[in-house]
């Protein structure tokens, strides 16, 4: 569905992967609707001609590719006549959208970088993963991935026009504090964001009539758009299966995912397949344990412990139909399902303030013990550091779990975000909630 465009922090990445002289194919990997196909559109008004192929909707597209030869003189030669439009490489964009839908296509991009790697071509697919399970190889070497996310907060900020404020939480920090007003006004639109969600048509809506009703509208339509795609997943599971781990995630947020919760009246083996289905789409997100003895953290996980996350907060609150008013009034996220949507909405700035060019893993600690349990919300790979994160739902909260993982694993610090403005303490840095993806991104 269109909807007014505003900047992401990709146009950035995308325009300077456009100049580079020695230039792969490009790859954007990510969710339905999370901006993919926007982001190149944008692009292409630095070019003179772009062409743009859904092989989602042309047939014709898809017979282009999977009835033939795949050589990008043939391909390029064909789409210039079928679209009306020219393939000159330096002045045409080319963009091959929901590539999914043939695995011919993705396996001409290799060639057209050994081929033809003067012309800038963009594929963009939502359920990647699915095709490369099909696929006997892929043009590792050859072709450059990007993953993308729902929008920030701070694209959220700058598409609603609050650049400044934005400016103004970067440059805070604990000696230099925002002032309460600023600190205030940042509290009320991070509340207004997390009900919106990062879904970039939900922002767009908000950023032009500041209607938080219409907001809801547009989630729910995204929801049923989200529900219908689950048959196309595999065959084998059935959709209302799927449906139900997808539900059963919101409903377990922010505590040890156990499948078995969800029904006794399905098959487990299927509730299973469904839940890494959902990974593989991108919708869910898995936060492995990991006993953080050293770098990297991924290095000494344990799988059977993992808690997961919807892709988007605006999702998660409309999935579980919770009232908007305690979050919208409150000072207290607690109110919230237990304070999840706080530790949500940590976990996604961490990924969404990453490098593109990595698919980053999220990762917590927890320690079972007789006498007490301790757990760590996150923990962080900063330089050669393990740091510890710790998300409170309010401004107030127990420290006990930090304390214990800095004796443990000697971290030079831990965090702790909340709604408090900036501030430090001996071995502790407090970030507010709503500067946590500035931090991560200049880490």
């Amino acid at each position: 569905m269109a909807f007014t465009y505003f900047g992401r922090n990709v146009d950035r990445e995308l325009l300077f992967w456009s100049g580079e002289s020695n230039r792969k194919p490009l790859l954007l990997r990510g969710a339905r609707q999370v901006g993919k196909s926007s982001a190149v559109r944008h692009l292409a008004g630095n070019f003179e001609h772009f062409l743009e192929v859904n092989f989602e909707a042309d047939k014709e597209a898809r017979d282009l590719f999977e009835k033939g030869s795949l050589s990008p003189q043939r391909l390029c030669s064909e789409l210039a006549a079928i679209y009306q439009i020219p393939v000159i490489p330096g002045k045409t964009l080319l963009f091959l959208d929901e590539i999914q839908n043939s695995l011919p296509a993705i396996s001409s991009l290799r060639f057209f970088y050994e081929q033809c790697s003067d012309l800038h071509v963009i594929a963009a697919g939502s359920l990647m993963e699915f095709a490369f399970q099909e696929l006997s190889s892929f043009g590792v070497g050859r072709v450059r991935s990007m993953f993308m996310y729902p929008v920030s907060f701070s694209e959220f900020l700058c598409a609603c026009g609050f650049s400044l404020l934005l400016e103004a939480i970067q440059k805070a920090d604990s000696k230099n504090p925002l002032p309460l007003p600023v600190h205030q006004k940042a509290v009320e639109y991070l509340r207004i964001f997390l009900i919106t969600g990062g879904m970039p048509e939900v922002v767009s809506a908000y950023a032009e009539n500041n209607d938080i009703l219409s907001c809801q509208r547009i989630l729910d339509d995204l929801l049923i758009s989200l529900r219908s795609d689950f048959s196309k997943y595999k065959k084998k599971i059935p959709a209302l299966q799927i449906s139900a781990v997808f539900d059963s995630v919101a409903a377990q947020m922010g505590k040890k995912f156990v499948l078995s919760n969800i029904s006794r009246d399905y098959n487990y083996r299927q509730l299973k397949t469904g839940l890494e289905l959902l990974k593989m789409s991108g919708l869910v997100i898995p936060v492995t344990h990991s006993a953080a003895n050293g770098v990297p953290l991924g290095a000494e996980i344990d799988i059977k412990k993992q808690k997961m996350l919807l892709f988007d907060t605006g999702i998660f609150l409309r999935l579980l139909g919770l009232p908007l008013t305690d979050l919208l009034i409150s000072n207290d996220f607690s109110l919230i399902n237990k304070g999840s949507i706080a530790e949500l909405f940590i976990g996604l700035e961490i990924l969404k303030s990453s490098s593109f060019y990595e698919q980053k893993n999220l990762y917590y600690w927890h320690r079972e013990s007789k006498s007490s349990n301790a757990e760590v919300d996150y923990v962080l790979q900063i330089g050669q550091n393990i740091i510890p994160l710790e998300v409170k739902s309010s401004t107030k909260g127990a420290m006990q779990s930090m304390r214990l993982f800095l004796d443990k694993k000697n971290s030079p610090y831990g965090i702790r975000t909340s709604m408090e403005n900036f501030n430090e303490l001996p071995n502790l840095k407090i970030i507010p909630l709503y500067a946590m993806g500035n931090f991560i991104a200049s880490s």
